[in-house]
């Protein structure tokens, strides 16, 4: 088995943050969409995100590290940002489905990039595969629900 760095370490929390991020940006959608299969999916993909973040961390304490338990900046911005949009935008449900496209696209781009790396933990590499074949299952759900509106 390969030995756990600072290296993986370091990606790893930053998946984490992202993670955590994007659990609180779906809860966001979820609270400023009345559509209800949006408002239900958005909420899923919350709790998805949660149990993400969960396994993350444990991963990492297994190895003997500390977890990043925050979000960040860049994310309380981004939600932010939806907050606003969706407070002028007409079309607050297309454009709700359009940022969580684009974060979806951004964390699979992350996932593959740290996947990459080959000195992962088998433990850790089979985690961040099966997050990963998640997210890549759903980007494609949700580029469908842009069909609904």
């Amino acid at each position: 088995m390969s030995t756990y760095t600072e290296t993986i370490s370091t990606r790893l929390n930053a998946l984490l943050e992202k993670t955590n991020d994007a659990e609180k940006g779906f809860k966001k959608a979820s609270e400023n969409t009345d559509h209800t299969y949006l408002k239900k999916y958005f909420e899923r993909k919350s709790k998805e995100r949660y149990q993400f973040g969960y396994d993350l961390n444990n991963e990492i304490r297994t190895f003997g590290e500390r977890p990043d338990k925050s979000g960040s900046v860049t994310g309380a911005a981004h939600r932010a940002w939806m907050d606003v949009k969706a407070l002028f935008s007409l079309d607050n449900d297309e454009s709700m489905l359009e940022e969580a496209i684009r974060g979806e696209k951004a964390a699979l781009q992350e996932y593959k990039d740290v996947l990459n790396d080959t000195s992962l933990p088998i433990s850790t590499h089979t985690l961040l595969l099966k997050q990963k074949d998640v997210i890549e299952s759903d980007l494609r759900t949700i580029k469908n629900l842009e069909d609904l509106n």
